[in-house]
């Protein structure tokens, strides 16, 4: 069970999450264009998956 716990944990995704969304004031992250450009995908990705997600829960209980 311990095992199982570990896999699950979700901790390092919402801790990746609040690194792409606020900007590194401290110099702790490495720098480049590339990474700039990776992130800017992963902030559209993770709000489109958001939005696609709020609309599946709302069709699914408009149903009839």
């Amino acid at each position: 069970m311990g095992r199982l716990q570990e896999m699950l944990k979700v901790g390092p995704v919402f801790n990746y999450f609040g690194r792409v969304f606020k900007k590194d004031k401290e110099g702790k992250y490495p720098v480049s264009t590339n990474l700039k450009m990776m992130h800017g995908i992963n902030k559209i990705s993770i709000v489109l998956f958001l939005i696609a997600v709020v609309v599946m829960v709302i069709r699914a209980f408009t149903r009839e």
